[in-house]
C-alpha cells in the first residue's frame, strides 16, 4: 500500500465514522467547512516549511508525484505537490482534524466533561 492509498482510506474511514459511526454528521455542516478552511491554510504553511526545507522527504514510489534529488528542493506546485508537500498530506490532515472534532462532539453529547469546567483536577479534592 502506498501513502496515497492509505491517505484515501483514512479520509473514507473517518467520513464513515462521522456519518454512520458516531453520527455527528460534521461534514454536512457549514461551520465545519468554514473552520476547516482556517486549519487548511496553516496545514499548507506547516507542510510547506517541513518539505520545502527538506526536513521531511518522501519516496517517489509512495506518493502521486516523484521524489526529488537530495541537492534540489521539491517543486512548489505540480508533480503531485501543493506548496512543496505531497497532496496526500492534505488527506491525512483532513482525516486527523475531522476525527478529532467528531470525538470532541460525541464525547460532549454523552456528557463526558468536567464539572466544574475549571480548577484543579477532581482527584486533588
Amino acid at each position: 500500500m502506498t501513502y496515497t492509498h492509505i491517505g484515501i482510506l483514512a479520509v473514507i474511514a473517518v467520513v464513515l465514522i462521522d456519518l454512520f459511526g458516531f453520527r455527528t454528521k460534521l461534514v454536512t455542516r457549514r461551520v465545519f467547512w468554514v473552520s476547516y478552511v482556517i486549519i487548511f491554510v496553516f496545514q499548507l504553511l506547516t507542510n510547506g516549511v517541513l518539505t520545502g526545507f527538506r526536513i521531511v522527504r518522501y519516496s517517489g514510489d509512495a506518493i502521486v508525484g516523484s521524489s526529488t534529488p537530495l541537492d534540489s528542493p521539491p517543486p512548489f506546485l505540480g508533480d503531485g505537490r501543493v506548496i512543496f508537500a505531497p497532496v496526500e498530506d492534505l488527506f491525512f490532515g483532513f482525516a486527523l482534524v475531522l476525527l478529532t472534532l467528531v470525538m470532541w462532539v460525541w464525547l460532549g453529547r454523552i456528557g463526558v466533561q468536567r464539572t466544574p469546567n475549571a480548577g484543579p483536577p477532581r482527584w486533588r479534592k
